[in-house]
């Protein structure tokens, strides 16, 4: 009998395997599992908002460094940063929206300071694109991305239930949900391009920021 040969996963069935640990210590941690279920507070939600709009802002800031540090040999690279950069232009306005749909204080979030953890999640955002490689921003799209296709939508509606918070309180989470669906297709695209080398320098990275996200949900109030 002839054995068939399994097919070769592709570069992002690659970076999703190396990368299964760190994905479940994060959705495995408790303050998510009780999004899931509609078990947190006003407060909690508020909280990560607040964090959420702390680290969406820098978003297309870092989507222009990493493109301005991507060498004329990539320039495919180059180009999808700049579509990533019409999408994501704006979101998190969204945030602060949804903050004052909540009740909360939208305006004094916007002039607040992050928590430690997510001012260190950024930081090390900006100082991997300058200090190693401009690849290293791909290992947090892909955190946060496939977080939120994974767990947004679901938390939103879970949430949305237990609180009775109107559907313009989850503009944020229940877009990001439904539109990281098509990111990740594209993302997915893109990562199946690297080669050998830039793919292990993805995975180096994602694996540093899913520590660095999950730091910020153990940190929000139960």
């Amino acid at each position: 009998m002839q054995i068939q040969k399994q097919p070769a996963l592709s570069q992002f069935e690659l970076l999703c395997q190396a990368t299964s640990q760190q994905q479940l210590e994060l959705t495995s941690l408790p303050i998510i599992g009780k999004a899931i279920q509609g078990e947190i507070s006003i407060e909690s939600y508020i909280a990560f908002l607040t964090q959420a709009y702390h680290h969406v802002k820098h978003t297309v800031p870092l989507l222009m460094l990493t493109g301005s540090k991507i060498t004329e040999q990539d320039e495919w690279l180059r180009t999808a940063m700049a579509e990533y950069i019409e999408e994501e232009i704006g979101h998190e306005k969204w945030i602060l929206n949804d903050i004052k749909a909540c009740g909360g204080d939208h305006i004094k979030v916007k002039g607040s300071e992050p928590a430690f953890t997510t001012e260190l999640m950024v930081s090390y955002a900006y100082d991997s694109i300058n200090r190693i490689n401009p690849l290293c921003f791909l290992g947090m799209v892909h955190v946060l991305e496939g977080t939120s296709v994974q767990l947004a939508t679901l938390a939103a509606n879970k949430i949305k239930e237990s609180l009775s918070l109107p559907d313009k309180a989850f503009s944020y989470l229940i877009s990001h949900g439904d539109l990281d669906i098509n990111h990740q297709k594209f993302f997915e695209d893109l990562v199946n391009r690297l080669d050998s080398d830039q793919l292990a320098i993805v995975i180096k990275s994602c694996k540093r920021f899913y520590r660095l996200y999950a730091d910020i949900f153990r940190g929000l109030p139960a």
